[in-house]
């Protein structure tokens, strides 16, 4: 194997450092293509096996193609490592990776077939060089990212704004070229407890943690402040959705997970393409966090050895070779035939504490012709203010029910659908306890549900098995006192008391929210009438669970989720850029003339 190291322009002139490995022999070949802001030569987490869980370089995978007969190229995105050019997060990536295509196919070594691959902001510069359609782009698999609409899931959702995004910008800020040759700097950053920063909000442009580093201060700002979903959201780079009718036509796998923020980019994705006629889609979903295909057990939750993607597909490796050898080589190795969808439904494990303290939740690998499968029914489950969860409807006259919503002792995020928030949270499934060692938990460290600020409802027990597999959404009506609140729905799974667990065990399955001045019109904000009720949609993430007989299903709607999204100052001021806040009397109804309730898909038997 050979490697030679260019810089190929852009049209702006912007140098963007490439790392081209080549087998023996002069070609041509066809090419493998990871556009990354982490380091072409940096090992990359997510490269790691069931067998091997030590991340692998790049240039270890790199072998496994060119041995396979493929040129492999690594490029830094602009601004990142080796590549000139000022780092502004998503929105280069389009035009920089159709530039590096034109390269590509202009290159000897290529055969002018390219296929791309790359997990998060690896899948994110994939859907943004795909949209543009660029010479030889053959086939792509984008792994836990590939943004189908950033204001509702990735960099906000719902109208609230997803602090990973804060976390992330300090983080890499950290790891940037200026901050790497500028000791000043980087001892500067170094110095900032980003935990101590989670607990003063609201943050403010030249007086963050993230200052140091200011472009990208400015970019996440620039995200924090732009609330309305107008023509900034429907960028080249942040919205595949805006160019599923011209986007390249060709094959790809859309892959994410229950407990990663990409599951509604994945399918939205699938079936926006399918739709549109542009190339054969597939799906594949997970119950992992974030890139973490190879494991079993994540949060408080183990979910067996079927659960890695190595069980069925012999490692994540081998599956992007077998796939790229069919649309790339043209081998007969059967991938056409593959599912169309594969999902893991969770549930149906033992219920027992491991050796290792986890739930054994367990589950199975489900496959199907489309998403959501055929054969799905929607059902409502209504909610009653006595807190049952019931497919029946509320009578009339039932009396609503309030709670006080302060931004000063927000809901704490337990688990849940997050990524890049190290060192304040982490995500995954855990029982929807306070703790001391989780972020804005405060003793005596009880059960979320008794909390005054959040409303559960849940069903009775289970009579009988219950397989839940698709997107999930809350229709409720709300009522607020002041111009704005937010609304959070969370799907929870409930374990009955057992010897391992006598208090139960309550895990999360998945969560949305919604900004309600977005209630109507994403891109024309309007505040909500004081104590005027106001039907609202919390579209929550989709989900695959096995309730099990005797389990019960609960939601749970509160007025906050902290720090997985940004505090709601409640006075109805604009986006990032608060000072003052209120405590808000929410109201949620549910009565005959106001029938908030739950939708779940119900999965066809198999």
């Amino acid at each position: 194997m050979r490697r030679t190291e260019h810089v190929v322009a852009c049209r702006d002139g912007v140098r963007l450092a490439t790392d081209v490995y080549l087998p023996e022999g002069t070609g041509p070949w066809p090419v493998i293509l990871e556009r990354t802001p982490y380091g072409k030569r940096e090992a990359s987490r997510s490269e790691r096996t069931a067998a091997d869980p030590k991340p692998a370089p790049r240039e270890t995978v790199a072998a496994t193609f060119v041995q396979a007969g493929y040129a492999v190229v690594y490029q830094d995105c602009r601004g990142r490592y080796g590549s000139e050019g000022e780092f502004v997060k998503y929105l280069a990536d389009g035009e920089d990776g159709y530039d590096c295509c034109a390269w590509i196919v202009a290159q000897p070594w290529c055969n002018g077939l390219i296929g791309t691959m790359g997990l998060s902001y690896a899948a994110h510069t994939q859907a943004s060089l795909g949209c543009l359609n660029p010479p030889g782009l053959a086939a792509q698999v984008l792994d836990s990212g590939g943004f189908s609409d950033s204001w509702n899931g990735g960099i906000r959702r719902g109208g609230a704004f997803e602090l990973k995004q804060a976390s992330w910008a300090f983080n890499q800020g950290r790891l940037a070229p200026e901050t790497r040759a500028d000791p000043v700097r980087a001892a500067a950053m170094d110095a900032e407890d980003l935990r101590e920063w989670f607990t003063r909000f609201p943050w403010k442009r030249g007086h963050s943690p993230v200052r140091h580093a200011p472009d990208y201060e400015d970019y996440l700002f620039e995200q924090w402040e732009r609330g309305s979903f107008d023509a900034y959201w429907q960028r080249l780079g942040i919205y595949a959705k805006g160019w599923y009718d011209r986007y390249a036509d060709v094959p790809a796998v859309h892959m994410s997970s229950w407990y990663d923020p990409y599951p509604r980019t994945a399918t939205e994705n699938f079936t926006g393409l399918r739709a549109a006629g542009r190339g054969r889609q597939s799906l594949i979903l997970g119950p992992w966090t974030h890139g973490n295909r190879s494991v079993t057990a994540f949060g408080e939750v183990e979910f067996g050895p079927d659960a890695t993607v190595d069980s069925w597909a012999g490692d994540w490796r081998a599956f992007r070779l077998r796939f790229f050898d069919h649309w790339l080589r043209g081998i007969g190795n059967g991938v056409e035939a593959d599912p169309a969808v594969r999902v893991f439904v969770m549930g149906g494990g033992s219920g027992r504490r491991n050796a290792a303290g986890k739930l054994e939740h367990g589950g199975r690998w489900r496959s199907g012709a489309d998403w959501p499968l055929p054969g799905t029914r929607f059902t409502a489950f209504h909610l009653h203010n006595d807190g049952a969860l019931r497919e029946a409807a509320p009578g009339a006259g039932a009396a609503p029910l309030s709670w006080d919503s302060d931004p000063s002792h927000p809901v704490p995020t337990i688990g849940g659908a997050i990524t890049s928030m190290e060192p304040v949270t982490a995500g995954g499934p855990m029982d929807q306890r306070e703790r001391p060692e989780i972020f804005g938990c405060r003793a005596p460290f009880l059960p979320l549900a008794s909390r005054a600020d959040v409303l559960v409802f849940q069903g009775e027990p289970l009579t009988r098995d219950l397989e839940v597999i698709g997107p999930v959404v809350a229709h409720l009506w709300v009522a607020t006192d002041g111009p704005d609140t937010d609304i959070t729905a969370k799907l929870v799974d409930v374990y009955p008391p057992s010897a391992d667990y006598p208090q139960g065990f309550a895990m999360n399955l998945c969560e949305g929210i919604l900004r309600c001045r977005y209630r109507d019109d994403p891109a024309n904000p309007s505040p909500m009438q004081p104590g005027v009720p106001a039907r609202v949609t919390v579209e929550l993430f989709p989900t695959a669970n096995l309730f099990r007989a005797g389990h019960r299903i609960r939601l749970d709607i509160a007025g906050s989720e902290f720090p997985h999204y940004d505090l709601n100052p409640q006075t109805g001021e604009p986006e990032g850029s608060w000072r003052r806040s209120r405590v808000a009397m929410n109201t949620l109804f549910a009565d005959a003339d106001h029938p908030s309730h739950l939708v779940l898909p119900l999965a066809p038997p198999e």
